[in-house]
């Protein structure tokens, strides 16, 4: 078996047995492809179940003046689990990588938007053409309901619950959960659906699809970034910014106003508390306001 066998295989075993989604699955295949290319390139001709430590740590060198410490960690990460899945079914004794470190990352935090600020890159959308109606209702839906950009570009007409107060959401694995939808997010989703929407050549196999292209098409997630990134840049915000900040503002403006961890937790679709946890940052302020609201000794 060459690489791409191996590789397929692993696939599968993410796919079936551990129930991963094709976005998953494409990160953790991107790092095995990423060591294919540096072996091709340096005309290294060895195996999956050949290649040695010594190998993988010039790769991981290699990779290093190319990607930061958070991208390594991931990379290595992704790697052990590939040789981890090639111990599991027999192909290795060991893992190349069980002795390499991954760099220390930190906690990163990323930037959250002020509701002004939201309000501003919303309010700078050309609501003039049928493009407008879209982006007003898939960045009110990113924001109000907290969901990854995956989530949002397969969001279906099917998936709207707006009578019992809630949008079905699938997350990762296939995963899903119902998240509220609030009165303004779900005014503008109807303005678009039931006034743009209904006049778009939807293509076969698209049809449930709620946010379409032109071409009557699912959006990509990186049309999402690109609509986003030239708002930011027309209002001049100086803040780095992706769908991902909507998500993370959404769960930071809850904690701040009082919602508990566990539900903004069960809305983001965590398994983990931890990584709620982690996900959040709180400043000082608000904790000291914590403190003297609830504590019986304040």
């Amino acid at each position: 078996m060459n690489w791409d066998s191996y590789i397929k295989s692993y696939q599968s075993y993410l796919k079936i047995e551990r129930g991963l989604s094709k976005n998953t699955i494409e990160n953790y295949s991107f790092d095995i492809e990423r060591l294919c290319l540096y072996l091709v390139t340096n005309g290294i001709e060895v195996s999956p179940i050949k290649i040695n430590e010594e190998t993988l740590q010039q790769f991981i060198y290699a990779i290093a003046t190319q990607v930061n410490a958070r991208s390594q960690a991931r990379i290595i990460s992704g790697l052990k689990s590939f040789f981890g899945y090639l111990i599991f079914e027999d192909y290795r004794n060991d893992n190349p990588l069980e002795l390499i470190e991954s760099p220390k990352t930190g906690r990163k935090l990323p930037d959250t938007l002020a509701i002004t600020e939201i309000d501003a890159l919303i309010g700078a959308i050309d609501l003039a053409t049928n493009e407008g109606e879209r982006n007003r209702a898939m960045l009110e839906t990113l924001y109000g309901c907290g969901l990854r950009v995956s989530e949002l570009v397969s969001l279906k007409i099917s998936d709207l619950f707006f009578e019992e107060g809630f949008i079905k959401v699938t997350g990762k694995g296939n995963k899903q959960r119902f998240v509220p939808v609030g009165d303004l997010c779900r005014k503008y989703i109807e303005i678009y659906k039931d006034t743009v929407r209904v006049h778009v050549n939807v293509k076969k196999g698209h049809n449930d699809i709620l946010f379409l292209n032109r071409r009557g098409s699912q959006l990509t997630r990186a049309m999402i970034f690109t609509i986003i990134k030239d708002l930011a840049v027309k209002i001049e915000l100086t803040k780095k910014i992706s769908p991902h900040t909507f998500r993370h503002s959404f769960a930071t403006h809850l904690l701040e106003n009082g919602a508990d961890l566990r539900s903004i937790q069960l809305m983001l679709g965590h398994e983990s508390i931890t990584t709620t946890e982690i996900y959040l940052h709180l400043d000082r302020s608000f904790l000291t306001e914590v403190i003297n609201n609830f504590h019986p000794r304040k």
